[in-house]
């Protein structure tokens, strides 16, 4: 860190489960199988390994710096971005609402609990990237999570790093 940029000057944002949000989503699902009905067309239904998570942005002027991730086990945890456009308590979920790069983090079935998390570097970088751009737009940006190949949302922290645009 040089003397331009300071421990004062880095924000650390968590990504935070939500729990109403992801419920209201699992609800939609229930509805459409009671009653028989198909969702409609290009419509995103939440699957059963996946969650709503957020990140709330108190300052929008941000340059990404850096993921903190840490998964105690193994598995396969895929982080998706949803665009500006979704209004979760108006519209339901649309595919062309997903944003592209995703973001992946494994440690395999047979690496050491302790060995450090793979991750697909250039993707993860674009997606904080884009990350930053959105906040400047977005108070809030949500996201789904998921969970597979053992990983289990328990075991998991996920955070974005953060530097405020000069």
């Amino acid at each position: 860190m040089d003397q331009a940029e300071s421990a004062s000057d880095v924000t650390v944002l968590p990504f935070k489960r939500d729990t109403a949000l992801t419920e209201m989503m699992r609800l939609r699902v229930s509805s459409l199988q009671r009653s028989g009905q198909k969702r409609q067309d290009g419509e995103r239904l939440l699957l059963p390994h996946e969650a709503v998570y957020r990140l709330d942005f108190h300052i929008q002027e941000l340059n990404f710096t850096r993921w903190y991730f840490s998964l105690t086990g193994h598995g396969r945890v895929t982080i998706t971005g949803i665009s500006q456009h979704w209004t979760p308590d108006l519209t339901h979920l649309m595919t062309r609402q997903l944003l592209e790069p995703i973001g992946t983090f494994w440690r395999n079935a047979d690496d050491p609990e302790d060995s450090q998390l793979k991750c697909l570097e250039a993707d993860m970088q674009e997606f904080g990237e884009r990350i930053a751009e959105l906040a400047k737009v977005r108070k809030v940006m949500y996201f789904l999570f998921a969970f597979k190949e053992g990983a289990e949302a328990a075991n998991l922290s996920c955070s974005v790093e953060f530097t405020p645009e000069k």
